[in-house]
């Protein structure tokens, strides 16, 4: 009898469980709703908990289907719930909510606008198709939109510029963490490659932290052709497998995500040949995963990354540690170290 009580319990424990995976898509479809109406920027100026009826009067919202979002994201703790007195309660702001205001130090809204955008969310429809052993290539994010993601990127310029924008949000995250958690990295490094850089996001933040380094943002011509100029950085157009220009040490973050372990290992070679053999380095920022912790969250959003990579392209992938080291040492780097951040991200740094 105890068994079958236990086995009760887990039945339904289960059955809960499957509509929460069922019903995912309500968490990003609801925070979009709230990018889109203002809701975070609305209450954080208002500076103490908002009424209801006056949040609903700044936002123009029908109070009682505004009431059902805000009960929503309270429950997920997105926004807290605070009596103002015996008859009325007030909406306050979190540290999450904090992450939906539109321009916000640490705003993480134009990356949720990118990855809830119809095309990034197409190719989840055709994921099982990439699984299946047919001999088919293709990525689902080709199948969904006719084009790969680089190529769709080039041919449509609004997409391209919600990618660019999501980059940007997340390179100022991630670096900004790289600075406080291990500005050591930087150290002795008078010049520095950003491979990869885009429209210089990363570099900018980098040598505003460490101004005796000079940036070199490379990335393709097109990219660098719109990237902002700056004093302090000089942007280079070219192709990574060919060439990167010189510098005391190359930085590639969610760089080498985007290619397979032979392209990877060609891109370190060409950034191995780019930096001094006595005191360069290469600086890799990226996730690392950890297959075997249940229960941790930060790993868990590890391999949710790597499924997004399997639905974008058909190389991308996220490296456990074993992986990072294989396609280190077989390009050449005789040494590597690996630290975590406060980001879903590590930085490893690679030596000749």
């Amino acid at each position: 009898m105890g068994d079958m009580e236990v086995t009760r319990k887990e039945e339904a424990r289960a059955e809960i469980k499957i509509w929460n995976y069922m019903l995912g898509y309500v968490k990003i479809a609801v925070v979009k709703c709230a990018i889109e109406l203002g809701i975070a920027d609305v209450i954080e100026n208002y500076g103490s908990p908002m009424p209801l009826s006056e949040l609903a009067i700044a936002l123009r919202c029908e109070p009682s289907r505004l009431h059902r979002i805000m009960r929503f994201m309270v429950h997920y703790r997105i926004f807290k719930q605070e009596h103002i007195n015996h008859h009325t309660i007030g909406f306050s702001s979190t540290p999450l909510s904090r992450l939906l205001i539109k321009g916000g130090e640490k705003s993480m809204v134009a990356f949720i606008l990118f990855v809830s955008s119809p095309t990034w969310l197409a190719p989840w429809h055709s994921l099982s198709a990439r699984v299946l052993e047919t001999g088919n290539d293709i990525s689902p994010f080709e199948v969904a939109n006719g084009k790969d993601l680089w190529s769709y990127a080039e041919a449509n310029p609004d997409f391209s510029e919600l990618f660019n924008n999501a980059m940007g949000c997340d390179a100022r995250l991630t670096v900004q963490a790289t600075i406080e958690g291990c500005p050591e990295v930087f150290d002795g490094v008078k010049s520095l490659v950003d491979v990869g850089g885009g429209n210089g996001t990363a570099l900018s933040l980098l040598v505003k932290a460490f101004p005796w380094i000079r940036g070199i943002n490379f990335d393709l011509p097109h990219v660098v052709a719109v990237a902002p100029k700056s004093d302090s950085i000089e942007n280079v157009g070219g192709d990574m497998f060919m060439s990167i220009p010189n510098a005391d040490a190359a930085f590639l973050m969610w760089v080498l995500h985007d290619w397979d372990d032979e392209e990877c290992i060609k891109i370190l070679k060409k950034c191995r040949e780019a930096i001094p053999e006595d005191k360069g380095k290469v600086i890799i920022v990226e996730a690392v995963l950890e297959e075997d912790k249940e229960g941790d969250e930060l790993g868990a959003v590890g391999l949710m990354l790597d499924m997004v990579m399997m639905a974008i392209t058909n190389k991308r992938k996220e490296r456990t540690l074993k992986e990072w080291s294989y396609v280190l040492q077989q390009s050449g780097f005789t040494r590597f170290n690996v630290k975590p951040i406060r980001a879903v991200k590590f930085v490893i740094e690679a030596y000749p």
